[in-house]
């Protein structure tokens, strides 16, 4: 456990020109006095720590100290290279860079790991798109990438349904969900972080100007927060159903998931029938129409009257259809 910290505290300060005690402590997860214990090891070993006395003081490495990756494990090689995500890095324009990343890690590892890059690769894929979907790379997701990687403000253009609206942004970070790229900024205007689309950018300049990054900006609980917003926000209507045993089983596959549990949570017992009675949230009704044709007879719609009378008009012409 010691030595894993060890190692890396000497990975952080070289990372970074100074640390501070409370830094290391917090990023380390350990006190500030095991901090003072662990520098005075590592000097101790020869690892050139140098401790700055004073408020502004802390810990740096000297005389340009660098370490070779020999201290990883076969596992953890591996896992390295599975942190690249190939068809993203592709289409943010940066697959030159993470390959020759790739070949740097693995000349700096022991000769007995060189070959963990191979092992990964042909053991483990990500395919983030979903099945039967095609979405091609947005045509501005390289700039954009560009000006996230540099902090540089950009002058984009985005659309919004009929209309375009053109904002100066401070692209924070971007990502990749279900084959889909979001772009989250801060708008300086209003001082607040949104999310956009990429693919409905339809201009997007970089320009000399740099921003300065709020460090405690916290991209994926940011991602996490907004993302269940969302989901919420767009259930604006309820539906009551009857559901099947079966239903009940394919309902989360054909509307939110998340929904479906707190839904059942409040649904009552089951009937004489075996059915199950609950109210459910969905987008809209023409939505929840196409959703729930998935389930058949599995489930009756029992209100609004209006869905229920659609249902009813779709088995009369599905009658006639198969009669």
């Amino acid at each position: 456990m010691r030595a894993a910290r060890l190692i890396k505290m000497v990975l952080l300060l070289q990372a970074r020109p100074a640390m501070t005690a409370a830094e290391l402590a917090a990023e380390l997860e350990v006190s500030e006095r095991t901090i003072t214990r662990d520098a005075q090891a590592l000097s101790e070993a020869g690892v050139p720590v140098y401790a700055d006395r004073g408020r502004t003081g802390g810990y740096r490495l000297i005389g340009g100290y660098r370490t070779r990756l020999t201290g990883l494990g076969r596992s953890e090689a591996e896992a390295l290279f599975l942190s690249g995500v190939p068809g993203a890095l592709r289409e943010m324009g940066l697959q030159d860079a993470a390959s020759a990343a790739r070949l740097k890690v693995s000349a700096a590892l022991m000769p007995s790991l060189r070959d963990a890059s191979q092992n990964a690769s042909q053991r483990f894929h990500l395919d983030a798109p979903g099945w039967f979907k095609e979405i091609p790379a947005p045509e501005l997701l390289p700039p954009l990438a560009d000006a996230v990687w540099d902090d540089r403000r950009v002058l984009a253009r985005y659309r919004r349904e009929d209309t375009e609206v053109e904002r100066e942004l401070e692209p924070y970070g971007l990502v990749l969900k279900a084959g889909v790229w979001y772009l989250c900024a801060r708008v300086p205007e209003t001082d607040s972080f949104r999310v956009y689309r990429v693919d409905r950018f339809t201009a997007a300049e970089a320009g000399a100007e740099r921003f300065v990054r709020d460090e405690e900006f916290d991209l994926p609980g940011f991602w996490e927060e907004r993302a269940a917003q969302f989901a919420r926000a767009i259930l604006r209507s309820e539906v009551v159903l009857r559901l099947s045993e079966a239903g009940v089983r394919q309902l989360p596959y054909a509307v939110d998931a998340v929904s479906v549990r707190e839904a059942l949570d409040e649904a009552g017992a089951p009937d004489e029938e075996g059915r199950v009675t609950l109210t459910l949230p969905v987008e809209n009704e023409t939505v929840a129409y196409t959703q729930l044709m998935a389930l058949g007879p599995e489930a009756e719609v029992l209100s609004p009257p209006s869905l229920r009378a659609r249902f009813t008009e779709a088995s009369r012409h599905m009658s006639d259809l198969y009669e």
